[in-house]
């Protein structure tokens, strides 16, 4: 059952505080998907994704929003930064290339399917070859034993885990890294053009049984899997599932007065983008891929450009707009307590690894929110990255200390502690207010 706009905001919420505008843009369109998909052939074609272009500081969650969104409905998914790449003609990564790189995405991704699928069974034959190597080791040194008993003795340890950190000597199969062709972004593998004429080389490696098991795992689902069907898949999955991320639009927005200099060569970059965005055929070394359903999702900060600076063109391309809005107090609050992967329980993690159980009082996560807002607002807006600066500071000593073998300590971060350990940041706002 495909996810209902509501269910994937809900979904969303679970990771990333406020920003409904953009999360039920998202949603919205992620559903589209599965509505056109639904349709017959003929309205299917005819119908494109509504690209969305996102505006709002750094740090409010743009990029985590599309991120959460691909890996919700296992989508091929790439970010690419719009400042990475040059016009035609100049030195420097082409626009072509975030296809390329997602057509690779969107293959590996299908492989780990059919690899996860064939796992259990490859993992058995795995696991023979090392009882077998083992119990033939074993065997040259008790050889009043029988081969069974060694056997079953093998087995049970490895059962046990026992055994996984015991070096054995295997051999793999050795690959050949492929050479790119300049300016196609196409690559020739040598080792698979004569793979068929020639045995495949091995070599030999010593490594733990646990690791053992891992790579003969996979060189045993290798033989398994056929790549072709893969290959196609990835690239069917990238045209009609893929989504690309394209980060700081706003740095190759011109920023009016005459086109001289680096104006040329932002709007050189956005008139590249354009087709890609518009929907054409890009050459990969899996075949041709059509970018027309591939959903794009822009973002930037806009301070100093706006999304009207962009050629007209390109702004016609991304019909949906939405504001995210700079973080409060409020906000950081709900950041620090109600995320599955909440930055506090990152560190109570962490330092639970050396004995400390923080625990962090109301007052105190109070003081921080209040502390990161006003840093935010009368320094640069860097959002909730912000916080990692906050957390850092304040538990410095905390985490230089910790360490060695002593029992499990309490450490209560209260307001008091908060106050004490970032006097520094609050004594430098307190002066703030005499500078005129």
């Amino acid at each position: 059952m495909e996810l209902t706009p509501k269910q994937i905001v809900a979904e969303l919420d679970r990771y990333i505080i406020g920003q409904t505008e953009a999360k039920r843009a998202v949603a919205i369109a992620l559903r589209n998907r599965y509505r056109r998909s639904q349709l017959p052939d003929e309205i299917r074609e005819e119908i494109t994704p509504k690209n969305i272009i996102m505006q709002g500081p750094t740090g409010v969650g743009k990029t985590e929003i599309a991120r959460r969104l691909a890996k919700l409905v296992k989508a091929p998914f790439v970010k690419v930064e719009a400042t990475k790449f040059t016009e035609v003609g100049y030195v420097g990564r082409d626009v072509e290339s975030m296809i390329r790189d997602l057509v690779e995405v969107s293959i590996r991704l299908v492989k780990d399917e059919k690899m996860a699928e064939i796992e259990s069974k490859s993992r058995e034959v795995a696991v023979k070859k090392i009882v077998d190597a083992i119990t033939v080791a074993r065997k040259k040194k008790l050889t009043d034993v029988a081969e069974d008993a060694i056997r079953a003795g093998v087995e049970s340890e490895l059962a046990e885990g026992k055994l996984d950190n015991h070096m054995l000597e295997i051999e793999v199969n050795e690959t050949t890294k492929p050479m790119e062709i300049p300016g196609t972004g196409a690559e020739i593998n040598i080792g698979e053009i004569f793979g068929g004429m020639m045995p495949k080389k091995k070599k030999k490696r010593k490594v733990t049984v646990k690791e053992a098991i891992k790579i003969l795992t996979n060189e045993e689902s290798e033989k398994h899997i056929d790549n072709d069907s893969i290959n196609a898949e990835g690239v069917k999955r990238a045209e009609q599932n893929g989504i690309i991320f394209i980060d700081e639009i706003d740095k190759i927005a011109s920023t009016g007065g005459s086109a001289k200099g680096p104006d040329v060569s932002r709007e050189g970059v956005q008139r590249d983008i354009l087709p890609i965005v518009e929907g054409c055929t890009v050459m990969t070394k899996y075949g041709a891929i059509k970018t027309d359903y591939i959903l794009f999702i822009a973002s930037g900060a806009f301070h100093v450009s706006s999304v009207t600076d962009l050629i007209p063109e390109l702004q016609g391309r991304f019909p949906i707009r939405v504001e995210l809005k700079s973080l409060t107090a409020e906000d950081f609050i709900k950041i620090f307590t109600v995320p599955e992967n909440a930055i506090t329980r990152q560190y109570w993690h962490m330092l639970h690894v050396d004995n400390i159980n923080l625990i962090f009082t109301d007052e105190a996560i109070e003081e921080m929110a209040k502390l990161a807002e006003l840093e935010n607002d009368t320094g640069e807006d860097i959002g909730a990255r912000r916080l990692h600066t906050i957390m850092e500071s304040l538990l410095e000593d905390v985490s230089f200390n910790a360490g060695g073998d002593h029992p499990m300590i309490d450490v209560t971060i209260d307001k008091k502690y908060v106050e004490e350990h970032l006097s520094k940041q609050v004594r430098r706002h307190d002066l703030k207010k005499y500078i005129l």
